[in-house]
This record gives C-alpha cells, structure tokens and sequence, in this order.
C-alpha cells in the first residue's frame, strides 16, 4: 500500500521532489567543495583503517582489508572518483534525471562511508535514498526523467522492426512447432 502510494500518489511525487532536490542539493555541494578544495582521500582511509583495531572496532576487518589493499593504493583514483561521483550524482538529482540510479548510485557511496564508520548524516541520507529508490519513477516525473526515460525507452523499444520483445519473454513460435 505505502509503495503504491510513494510511486503512483501526485502528493508523493511533490513530497518525493523537495526530498530528491535536498539531497541533490547536499550531494551537489559536497562534491564542488572537493574538486575545487583540493581533496585527498588518504587521511580518510587511514583513520578507517585504524578504526578497524580495539575492543569495539567502529570499521569490520574485511571492510578494512579492502580499504588497505584495495582502495589506499589506488588512493589516485579515488581521490577522482569521490568527488566527481558526489558532483554527478547531486546534479542528477537536482534535475531528475537518471533520479533511480543517481539514488542508487548514493546510496553505494553512504554505504561505503558508514562501512568506513562515519556516520555524520550518512544514514539521515541513506533513508531519504531509500524512498527516492521505493518510488522510482514517480522521483522523477518531475524533472529530466519526465522526457529522457520515454525517449530512452522509445530507442529501445521501436516498434515495428522485429525487434519488440515478446510478452512471454521467449523465442518466437514458428509454424509446425509443438
């Protein structure tokens, strides 16, 4: 019932609007400030790593494992792919387009942050990710989405050249075939 309210409901789809427009807005900002202060993940991963350790360990081990053999030498990368994700994600966000996977796509990197044992208002964000998800389209009807997912839809599925697929989802019947 409350799923086929947040993606069908028009109330919903204003009320999903205001909360994808704020975290679009968090997200927007959080990346421009890193690709335009000078932003180094290293410091960030160490101390994640360094929670790893202790009685009550704020980081699990396989997490840091993969922050100290994974993503601490290809710290270059990361240094890249954080911000510009962040910056991309906002801005899709913002505009409603690709609002599904944008969430998504916020949603790998809070949980990322919280694996890394940062809460701040990674879960605050986490939980508003999660109903933009649950909703889907009706996230973005107002937005990009409105007009890009029909066209991209319309680029897939042409009709009339063979192509269509079958609402069975298997291979065509011929003639003679039991």
């Amino acid at each position: 019932m409350f799923n086929n309210w947040l993606r069908n409901n028009q109330t919903a789809m204003w009320l999903l609007t205001v909360v994808r427009i704020y975290l679009g807005y968090t997200w927007f900002t959080a990346g421009i400030g890193k690709l335009t202060g000078g932003f180094d993940a290293g410091g960030f991963l160490q101390g994640a790593i360094a929670k790893a350790g202790g009685d009550h360990p704020a980081v699990q081990g396989w997490w840091a494992a993969f922050l100290e053999h994974g993503a601490l030498p290809g710290v270059k990368l990361f240094n890249v792919l954080i911000p510009l994700g962040e910056t991309l994600v906002g801005l899709g966000l913002i505009l409603g387009c690709f609002t599904t996977f944008a969430a998504l796509m916020a949603m790998v990197m809070n949980f990322a942050f919280l694996f890394s044992g940062t809460v701040s208002t990674n879960a605050q964000l986490l939980l508003l990710e999660i109903f933009v998800v649950v909703a889907a389209a009706n996230a973005g009807r107002i937005g990009l989405d409105r007009w890009v997912m029909p066209y991209l839809r319309s680029l897939f599925h042409k009709k009339g050249h063979g192509n269509a697929p079958l609402p069975h989802g298997g291979l065509p019947k011929t003639k003679g075939a039991a």
